[in-house]
């Protein structure tokens, strides 16, 4: 772990970021979504230039920190002094989404054994609980390809994102896009939630009950109300003093 705090030698605007993104990765862990060091957290860095922040490979998520962060282009070269390489895999898939979409300020991804699960049904997300409405208002499926290390894949992952939030991962895991690193955590929460209640509820082995299809229609506007239009913004101080209370070394 580095010994010393980079914050001296970034702006304010990316201090902040390193934190934030480091108490997701912090948030992740908690809520028992890694998968030891091989799922990635990533967010842009504002500015012209595409530089990212993104995981030192083999550290456990309930260890990385603001300064432990790594800072690449989109090339995945090093921009920051750091003893830590940079998945390979994980930077195609993330690269990819950055490269493609301009408002995805953080990309989320995950290996839960109820989202692998999910993805593993052909029939994929079901309209079952109020929590798969968010998610259905704009998901998207991409193919299992193997490991994601081919940069052939990228603009097969690109098209089949295109311009939705969360996409089921075919045999391999769920992934969000957020503008912001707090919409991106709320996203995978509720998606997380969703796929969580799904395998419960079909455990049942009872008939399923689906919701509404016109409901999914209207749920931008529900998400509205209850986020006072804020989205992750809302929830995500409490989350930070949350995490501050039970694990706050995330800030260094």
């Amino acid at each position: 772990m580095p010994a010393s705090s980079v914050q001296a030698q970034v702006s304010a605007q990316e201090w902040q970021l390193r934190q934030d993104l480091a108490a997701c990765y912090r948030l992740v862990a908690h809520y028992g979504w890694s998968d030891l060091v091989f799922t990635h957290i990533s967010a842009r860095i504002p500015g012209p230039d595409h530089h990212f922040l993104i995981n030192p490979y083999g550290l456990m998520f309930d260890e990385i920190t603001a300064s432990s962060l790594v800072k690449v282009d989109q090339h995945c070269n090093k921009l920051n002094d750091s003893p830590y390489s940079v998945n390979p895999a994980g930077f195609v898939i993330h690269s990819a989404i950055h490269e493609a979409r301009e408002d995805a300020g953080c990309v989320l991804h995950t290996h839960t054994r109820a989202g692998v699960a999910v993805s593993a049904q052909k029939d994929g997300v079901l309209p079952l609980s109020q929590q798969s409405t968010f998610v259905l208002a704009s998901l998207a499926y991409h193919d299992y390809e193997g490991v994601a290390f081919r940069p052939e894949e990228k603009p097969r992952l690109q098209a089949d994102l295109g311009h939705a939030n969360f996409m089921v991962l075919r045999n391999h895991g769920l992934l969000v896009v957020g503008k912001t690193i707090a919409d991106a955590f709320l996203s995978m929460y509720t998606f997380e939630a969703t796929c969580q209640i799904q395998l419960a509820a079909q455990s049942g082995g009872g008939a399923l009950t689906h919701v509404d299809p016109r409901i999914v229609s209207g749920v931008a506007e529900a998400m509205r109300v209850q986020t006072g239009g804020l989205g992750g913004a809302f929830v995500w101080p409490a989350l930070l003093r949350k995490l501050q209370r039970i694990d706050p070394g995330y800030l260094d």
